[in-house]
This record gives C-alpha cells, structure tokens and sequence, in this order.
C-alpha cells in the first residue's frame, strides 16, 4: 500500500477506478479505511476514482498529536494528501467523524471540494458523552494507570501496533506526558463543539456553506437522524435522503449499513452524476 509522510505524519491511501471524477471517503469513528473499500469499489464501478486514506490514529497510517483538534489535523491530513496527488476539486464523502471532517476540511479549503457526501451524522447529548469516552477518556484512563505501555495493550493501538510497527517506536518515544497532554487537548477541543446539532461545527458554519451535499441520517444512539435532519435544514444546497429508517438501541449499527452499501451507493452515485452534469 502507498505512504506518504505528510504534515509529519506517514499516511498509508489507495486508489481505487482509474477514470472520471474524483471522490475521497473517510470512514467514521478511528476506523481504518478498510471499512469502506465496498462502498469505493461500487462507486468506482460507476465510473469515479476514489482516494481512501488511513487517517492519523487509524489503521496502518502514523500517530501524531499535534494541533488543538484531531479531526482539524486529519482535516489538513487530507487536503495535503489531495494537493500532492494533484486531486481536487474532489468530491468529498465521510461518514461519522468522517463527516465531520469533511465539514471542516470545506470550511477550511473551499475551493479542495466540489460538493459534500455526508452520511450517519453525529449529534446529541448521548453521542458526545459517549465519543469523549471512546476517543479521549479511556486512553487518558490508561495512561494515567499504567503508562505508556498500558496504551499500548489497549485494542485501538494494539492493532495499529500490529498493521504498522514503527507505531509503537512512535508511542514509547512519545511517552506518557506527552500522550496525555495531547489527548487532554483533543478532548477539550472536542467537548467545546460536540454539543451543536451537528457535532463539530456550529450551526452559522453550516449555513454559511455554498456546496452542494447529500445528507443520509443515521439509526443508532451515536448517530441518530435528528443530527442529520439539523444538517440538512442548516446546509442551504443539501439534499436529504434516507438508507435505514428504523432505530435501532446500540451505539453504532455496523451490521446494517454493512447490509446495506449497495443501497447508499446508488444514492451517492445519483448525486455524483447529477453534480457532474451541472457542475
């Protein structure tokens, strides 16, 4: 697989189709890209290149904890990956924290995206609570109790471990005070916007935004469609539309949007075709 050292961080990416417009998919929660690759096979089959990436902290890419905000830095992560592959304007997809990063890389580069693909939003009190815990406070938990081996030996990082071993150099290098005082910063920066309909970026944000964009609510406790309901309202050129409809009580729904790629595909086909012609 590729890698390109990046903003000090090695970033591991794929390509996948070989014609037509551009797309990037960003997976959601420290997921690795691997999770979307049926979902870029469907889209290339439909005649699009898609570029997938390991974010920072996920799969086989590098570990940095620089910058007041992880998904701003995965953000700039992305958009400097775009400008070397000379990509762009591209159309921009992510689901979860995904689409959170998507959001924050068309507010901060405009002119890097062509229209947004936006999917299983989060929002609500339930999923910041519940993300403070996944992303920031159990890795300050082990940290804290048994250092930066403890770290370690947590599944997050064990497996990045594992993909890519110069992580755990990365990690003992880092050592514990360094490790907690970057989790310490993320989580405060995550805390101060996870309370808006739309976690991660405020409602003026939103409305400021001239891109066109698809919006497909999500199911579940973490990403229940409230949260996408608000981005569609916000977004003045949204479209909305819907994958899965029925609640289900789990925190994330991995098995149905598992079952149902090929039916989030055709959505996200038909807009990319639509914005094509028009754009």
């Amino acid at each position: 697989m590729p890698t390109m050292l990046l903003r000090g961080v090695d970033l591991v990416y794929e390509i996948v189709g070989d014609r037509g417009s551009w797309v990037t998919i960003t997976p959601g929660g420290r997921r690795g890209m691997a999770g979307e690759r049926p979902l870029a096979q469907a889209i290339a089959e439909a005649g699009f290149r898609v570029l997938l990436h390991d974010r920072r902290n996920t799969g086989a890419s590098g570990i940095a904890l620089t910058g007041s905000s992880e998904s701003l830095e995965q953000a700039e992560d992305l958009f400097a990956l775009m400008q070397n592959l000379r990509i762009g304007p591209a159309f921009v997809a992510g689901s979860s924290s995904g689409a959170r990063m998507s959001l924050l890389l068309a507010r901060q580069h405009p002119e890097a995206v062509k229209a947004l693909l936006l999917w299983r939003v989060t929002g609500g009190p339930y999923a910041a609570h519940r993300l403070a815990y996944n992303y920031y406070e159990q890795f300050l938990d082990a940290v804290a109790s048994g250092g930066i081996q403890a770290v370690c030996d947590m599944d997050h990082f064990r497996a990045m471990i594992a993909a890519n071993p110069s992580n755990g150099e990365t990690l003992e290098r880092m050592g514990a005070e360094a490790f907690a005082a970057g989790m310490r910063r993320w989580l405060e920066s995550f805390r101060k916007d996870a309370d808006y309909p739309v976690a991660g970026i405020a409602p003026t944000e939103l409305r400021q935004m001239t891109h066109p964009a698809i919006v497909v609510p999500g199911n579940d406790r973490i990403h229940p469609a409230a949260g996408a309901q608000a981005c569609h309202r916000l977004m003045p050129y949204s479209i909305y539309r819907e994958v899965l409809t029925q609640p289900v009580d789990v925190d994330v729904d991995f098995e149905g949007w598992e079952a149902r790629t090929g039916a989030l595909a055709a959505h996200f086909i038909d807009f990319l075709r639509a914005c094509d012609r028009a754009l």
